[in-house]
């Protein structure tokens, strides 16, 4: 039986992304595996969500899953490079959808990001609501390679 280290690095600060709302890190090293905490689609340098429209109270009226989608797996892909990797490093992705309906619009973007051979595994679920005003978040697992 091979061991296993369980010896855990923290990727707790990425330049550029958003940085973590809670006591989490943004992804965490085990071994060569790098788990990344779910991501949303708020903007590092204003820290409001992409793609939503607001009224006067800073309720959502309207919001565009595409624009959400695109800020979330740039999030990603920001947080994976901090950590040395790439979205071509990903072995499985979890995505979260407040609404089921969203599916085809977040899945044409999605695919834009992952149109090379032998993308991730992914699951999609849809969730009875997500922090912030986020209608998609993901969550992915990368492997680096050739250690």
């Amino acid at each position: 039986m091979t061991e296993v280290s369980a010896k855990r690095i923290a990727v707790k600060s990425v330049e550029d992304a958003p940085s973590p709302l809670g006591a989490y890190s943004h992804a965490v090293w085990a071994d060569n595996v790098l788990f990344v905490s779910g991501q949303g689609a708020r903007d590092a340098r204003t820290g409001r969500e992409a793609g939503v429209t607001l009224d006067m109270d800073g309720n959502v009226t309207a919001y565009d899953i595409e624009v959400q989608t695109e800020a979330v797996l740039n999030n990603l892909k920001k947080v994976l490079r901090a950590a040395g990797l790439g979205l071509e490093d990903l072995v499985d992705v979890t995505v979260f959808l407040k609404d089921m309906k969203d599916f085809e619009r977040y899945n044409r973007v999605y695919a834009q990001f992952f149109s090379f051979d032998n993308p991730p595994a992914r699951t999609t679920v849809q969730v009875a609501s997500l922090p912030g005003k986020n209608f998609i978040e993901i969550k992915a697992i990368a492997i680096r390679s050739g250690e």
